[in-house]
C-alpha cells in the first residue's frame, strides 16, 4: 500500500456475505472475546469471521490472523450496506481476497471514508456509483484486479479523471485488445456502449408503396399510398391512446406516391398515379379539407413511378420520376406567388427511369436518376435548368438510389433487386465503390438519421428486411438486425417520424401492412 502504510489509523476489514452467510450490522456493545479494543479501534486475531458487536463509533478495525498482519482470507462477495452503520470510518482495506463481487450499495453510509483498497482480489467489474457519497475519498487501490475493460467498467475510466484524490488501478486483464493496457490511459471514446433496436409498435390496415413523414403547424403527420385501398391514407398520433389514427385521406385510384410539402399553414400534396393522372391536392388552412387543386403535366407524366420534393433558387419543386417510355421524367416548380405547380423541364427521354434522388454536392443542387436501360446519371442545377454531369460507373442494373451525409462526406446507396447493392462515395468528381451487400429481391435501401444513429435500411422480397448502422471511423456498415418481428412484407419504403419523445420507424409493405417499429437505445455501460 506504500503511501497508505504510515497511516495512523489503519482498518484491515475483511468481509464475507453470501455463500457464507456472514453479515456484520454494527450496534453498540462489548468488545469480543477474540479481540483487544480501545476506545475507537480494536484488532481481532484468529478470528473465522469479522466479529459483531463492535459501537458505531470505531474509528479502525483490525482483523487478522495468528500467522499474518494482512489476513488473506477466502471471501467472494461484498453486499448491500456491509457497513452500515460505521459513519466515522475512516480507512478500509479489503486486501488479498477472493472477492468477485461487490453491490452497488455496498460502501453506502461511510461518509468519512479517505482511504480504501480493494486491492488483489478477483474482481472482473466494478458497479456502477460505486462510490457514490464517498466525497471523503483521498486514496484508492484497485491493483492487482482482473479487470474486463467493457461496457461495464466505462464508467469508471470516465471517473477516474474527475475524481479529487490518488488512485490506483492497474491494467486490464481483457478484452484481448485492451490486455495489459493500463485503465488510466484508456479512451472512453473506443468503448462502444450504445445500441439501437427497432421493436415493433404497430400494424397499420392496408398495403402500401411509399410512406412519407412531415410536420404541420407543429404537429407530426404520416401519409400512407395506398394503391389497393386507392387513397392517400393520413395518419396522427393519438394522445390519449398512444398510437397512430387515420385522421383524413385522399381519394387515389393506383397511387404511387403521396408527397408532401408545407408552406406555413399551407398544405399541398402531389398524388402521382399509374393511371388517371397525377395530381396536385391543396389545403389552404387549418380546419380545411384538402381538395384537388391542379392537374400535373399529363402529357409527360404518363406511369410515374417516384415522386420526391427539392428546393431550387429558394423555391419548391417536385421532381417525378417516369417509367413509361412514351413519358418523361418532369421537374414541376412554383410559379411565382401562385399556387400552381408548371413543368420547368423534362429529363431523360426514353429510359424508363425508375428513381429521382435530389441531393447537394460542394453546395450545389443536383439530381440522380436511376433507370431500367442504362447507369444512374447524375444531373447538376445550374443556370436554371439540370445538365448532366456524370454516370455512376460499376452500378448497371439499379433500381433506386438514396443519399445520406456524414460529416463532409456524401455517400450514396443503389438498390439493385439482383445482385449486390452498394454504397459508393462522392470524391468530388464522380462515386466510387466504398462497399457491396447482397441483395436478392430488394426494392429500397433506405438510409435513416434516427437520434444521431445513422441507419441504413436493405429490404427484401424474399428474406429478411437487414437494419445497418454505419461506422464513420471504419466507414462501412455493420449489420444491427434483422427487421421484425413482423417480418415487413415486400417493403418499398421507410420512412422515421418522432412524436411524444418517442421515435417510430414506418415500413410500407406491397404484400402486406404497413408495420411500426419504435427505435429504443440499449445503453450498455449501466
Amino acid at each position: 500500500m506504500g503511501g497508505l502504510e504510515g497511516a495512523k489509523l489503519l482498518l484491515l476489514l475483511l468481509l464475507l456475505l453470501g455463500g457464507a452467510g456472514i453479515a456484520w450490522e454494527p450496534h453498540k456493545g462489548k468488545c469480543p472475546p477474540s479481540c483487544s479494543c480501545t476506545k475507537d479501534s480494536a484488532l481481532c486475531n484468529g478470528s473465522p469471521k469479522v466479529p459483531e458487536g463492535f459501537p458505531p463509533t470505531l474509528l479502525s478495525l483490525r482483523s487478522t490472523e495468528p500467522s499474518s498482519l494482512l489476513t488473506a482470507n477466502t471471501f467472494s462477495v461484498i453486499g448491500d450496506d456491509a457497513f452500515a452503520g460505521l459513519s466515522y470510518l475512516r480507512y478500509l482495506f479489503i486486501e488479498d481476497n477472493h472477492i468477485s463481487s461487490i453491490s452497488k450499495n455496498a460502501l453506502r453510509g461511510l461518509r468519512s471514508l479517505t482511504h480504501l483498497s480493494l486491492a488483489n482480489n478477483h474482481l472482473q467489474t466494478l458497479p456502477k456509483f460505486l462510490f457514490r457519497g464517498l466525497e471523503t475519498l483521498s486514496h484508492v487501490d484497485l491493483r492487482g484486479n482482473p479487470f474486463l475493460c467493457d461496457c461495464r467498467l466505462l464508467w469508471l475510466v470516465l471517473w477516474l479523471p474527475r475524481v479529487n484524490a490518488s488512485v490506483g488501478v492497474g491494467a486490464c486483464a481483457g478484452p484481448t485488445p485492451l490486455a495489459n493496457r493500463q485503465l488510466q490511459h484508456l479512451d472512453p471514446d473506443t468503448f462502444h456502449c450504445r445500441t439501437v433496436e427497432l421493436s415493433w409498435f404497430q400494424t397499420l390496415g392496408e398495403p402500401a408503396l411509399g410512406v412519407e413523414t412531415f410536420s404541420y403547424l407543429g404537429e407530426p403527420h404520416v401519409v400512407l399510398a395506398q394503391p389497393f385501398a386507392g387513397r392517400c391514407l393520413f395518419l396522427v398520433w393519438d394522445y390519449m391512446l398512444q398510437r397512430f389514427r387515420p385522421d383524413e385521406e385522399i381519394p387515389a385510384p393506383s397511387v404511387v406516391a403521396c408527397k408532401p410539402l408545407v408552406l406555413g399553414s399551407r398544405l399541398f400534396v402531389l398524388v402521382a398515379r399509374l393511371w388517371g393522372g397525377s395530381q396536385l391536392w391543396s389545403r389552404p388552412s387549418r380546419g380545411l379539407r384538402l381538395s384537388p387543386s391542379q392537374a400535373l403535366a399529363p402529357e409527360l407524366l404518363l406511369k410515374p413511378n417516384d415522386a420526391e420534393l427539392l428546393w431550387l433558387d429558394g423555391e419548391p419543386c417536385f421532381v417525378v420520376a417516369e417509367v413509361s417510355k412514351a413519358g418523361r421524367t418532369t421537374l414541376l416548380c412554383r410559379d411565382g406567388p401562385g399556387h400552381g405547380f408548371y413543368t420547368r423541364q423534362s429529363l431523360h427521354a426514353w429510359h424508363r427511369d425508375t428513381d429521382a434522388e435530389p441531393l447537394e454536392l460542394a453546395g450545389e443542387p443536383h439530381l440522380l436518376l436511376a433507370s431500367a436501360s442504362q447507369r444512374p446519371v447524375l444531373y447538376r442545377w445550374q443556370r436554371g435548368r439540370f445538365s448532366r454531369r456524370t454516370d455512376v460507373p460499376e452500378a448497371e442494373d439499379v433500381y433506386a438510389t438514396r443519399h445520406f451525409q456524414v460529416g463532409g462526406d456524401v455517400l450514396v446507396c443503389l438498390t439493385r433487386y439482383l445482385g449486390d447493392s452498394m454504397v459508393m462515395r462522392w470524391d468530388g468528381s464522380m462515386f466510387r465503390l466504398l462497399q457491396v451487400l447482397p441483395s436478392r429481391g430488394s426494392l429500397i435501401f433506405q438510409p435513416l438519421l434516427i437520434a444521431g444513429d445513422q441507419l441504413v435500411l436493405l429490404g427484401s422480397d424474399f428474406t429478411y428486411s437487414l437494419v445497418f448502422q454505419y461506422e464513420p471511423d471504419v466507414g462501412r456498415l455493420k449489420l444491427l438486425q434483422e427487421l421484425g418481428p413482423p417480418v415487413p412484407s415486400a417493403p418499398r419504403a421507410f420512412s422515421f417520424i418522432s412524436v411524444a419523445g418517442r421515435r417510430f420507424l414506418f415500413t410500407a409493405n406491397f404484400k402486406g401492412p404497413t408495420q411500426v417499429y419504435q427505435h429504443l437505445i440499449q445503453d450498455l455501460s449501466a
